[in-house]
């Protein structure tokens, strides 16, 4: 073994990375957990017809995260066909995708006249902040500790 092995941060031990589909799952999950909860907070009810009216605008605002994050990981890249893309990590991924969740899954509540009360925008907040990067703290920690 070199001494450039000792030192190289990119062996083999901090190469891993999470799966992408694993990530946007846990962003999925994130999600229909914030409204399953507020759902069940606010006595709506499960019906499949009501959950989904009101996980849709956030499901897309996170699409829309990954997107911004997508994008700005190409940018930001001195690669012309690669990027640093890893979306379980907390910074900035995980940052973006958690604002840009809020932030557009606001105002598309706002167009559809779902209502966007001060308190909710900030239960949403930090409810989503918490999920969001929350699995991507837990994820982290298992990373550097178990691979």
């Amino acid at each position: 073994m070199s001494k450039s092995d000792v030192s190289d941060p990119t062996s083999s031990r901090h190469s891993t990375t999470f799966p992408l589909a694993a990530a946007a799952l846990c962003d999925a999950v994130a999600v229909v957990v914030f409204v399953l909860i507020g759902r069940a907070n606010h006595h709506d009810g499960f019906a499949l017809i009501g959950v989904l009216q009101t996980l849709w605008p956030f499901l897309v605002a996170t699409a829309a995260g990954w997107s911004i994050a997508y994008v700005y990981a190409h940018v930001r890249s001195s690669e012309w066909f690669g990027s640093d893309f890893r979306p379980a990590r907390i910074i900035p991924s995980g940052l973006v995708i958690w604002i840009c969740t809020v932030a557009i899954g606001m105002v598309l509540r706002y167009l559809l006249h779902q209502g966007v009360a001060l308190s909710f925008i900030i239960v949403a907040t930090i409810a989503l902040g918490l999920f969001m990067l929350g699995w991507r703290a837990v994820v982290a920690y298992a990373m550097r500790k178990y691979f």
